[in-house]
């Protein structure tokens, strides 16, 4: 059993995880203040928006491959736990 407290998780994934959704929120929060201006009409389409909305997919990505890792460790430890000794 984990214990709740603890500051840093032991189980596997939940590092990438938490930073997959920072990644991602950075880039929300970057692209929606970027589109901002644009929506209001007061400046041009900006280009580089097309990046920060990469930043969001890169950091959906590194969130995925968190639960796959997760998923993967629970699989393993089911299957160590479901063998007969």
């Amino acid at each position: 059993m984990r214990d709740k407290t603890q500051t840093n998780s032991t189980v596997p994934g939940d590092r990438l995880i938490r930073a997959g959704a920072i990644v991602f929120f950075v880039g929300t929060a970057a692209t929606l203040v970027t589109v901002a201006p644009f929506l209001l009409g007061t400046t041009p389409f900006p280009t580089y928006m097309f990046g920060l909305s990469m930043l969001m997919g890169v950091g959906f990505l590194i969130a995925g491959a968190g639960v796959l890792q997760s998923v993967a460790a629970g699989r393993r430890r089911a299957r160590a736990g479901s063998q007969p000794s």
